[in-house]
């Protein structure tokens, strides 16, 4: 096989998040070759304002790929997206990929298209996330025309005040594979609801392998493992997907 003839995938990150490219490289396995940029430190920003910074600055740090040829880019920030609506984060991929010259998705849109592949309708939304963010990410699946049955919170822990989810810390780069299992675990699910993990910070890979053990006719879907599935769908990777994840939601969406 020759390295550097495979497809060339994309991939913007949020500057601390430790999961995505680990992640991606897992799913995605030796049939692509990912490249990473990452959004900038935004000292003293609160977290809407640090989104907002990445929206705005995210054509220009496309350009910091500069003549490097790419197949396709993926966006790996879900929560930027969240605050455009999902007919302003189209429009604005739309409008990147035509700039660019190549598709450009964010992750958020590539789980909208897995959605639209798996004729999947209703989702249990499982959120790292603060709130106000977790509600603003339910109100965009909403708004997309999905069903958000339950939505599953999970922070790291209590913050000094109690165990109240007012007063609960959250951040999803410190969310475990134990946490995540116990609080899905801790909800009775409905039937025909596909668990949706949201971020692309939050670590899910081992979560969901032990999922699919217990519930293996559920859809499990997440940020990074939609957008992966899409990049392979449009760079060109026509082998068989390396990781059992990303070959079970092939299966699904043939």
């Amino acid at each position: 096989m020759d390295l550097f003839s495979l497809p060339r995938l994309g991939l913007v990150v949020p500057p601390e998040n430790p999961t995505a490219e680990p992640e991606f490289n897992h799913l995605l396995g030796t049939g692509i070759n990912v490249y990473t940029s990452r959004f900038p430190v935004t000292p003293g920003a609160g977290l809407r304002a640090m989104l907002e910074t990445y929206n705005e600055v995210l054509p220009g740090l496309l350009g910091s790929f500069g003549a490097l040829r790419l197949d396709a880019t993926v966006v790996a920030c879900s929560a930027s997206h969240y605050l455009l609506g999902p007919e302003g984060d189209r429009a604005f991929c739309d409008e990147l990929s035509e700039r660019a010259g190549f598709p450009v998705q964010s992750s958020t849109q590539a789980i909208l298209a897995a959605c639209e592949a798996l004729d999947v309708t209703r989702l249990t939304l499982v959120s790292p996330y603060q709130p106000w963010l977790t509600d603003t990410s339910r109100a965009f699946w909403e708004r997309a025309g999905l069903t958000v049955d339950e939505v599953v919170l999970v922070p790291v822990g209590p913050g000094p005040a109690g165990p109240t989810a007012g007063d609960a810390h959250y951040d999803p780069y410190e969310v475990t594979t134990a946490a995540i299992l116990r609080r899905v675990r801790e909800r009775e699910l409905p039937a025909g609801t596909a668990l949706l993990f949201t971020g692309t910070g939050m670590g899910t890979l081992a979560a969901l392998t032990e999922l699919v053990r217990r519930e293996p006719g559920r859809t499990l879907l997440t940020s990074n493992l939609a957008s992966a599935w899409w990049a392979r769908r449009v760079s060109g990777d026509t082998g068989e997907a390396s990781h059992p994840l990303l070959r079970r939601l092939e299966r699904a969406t043939v």
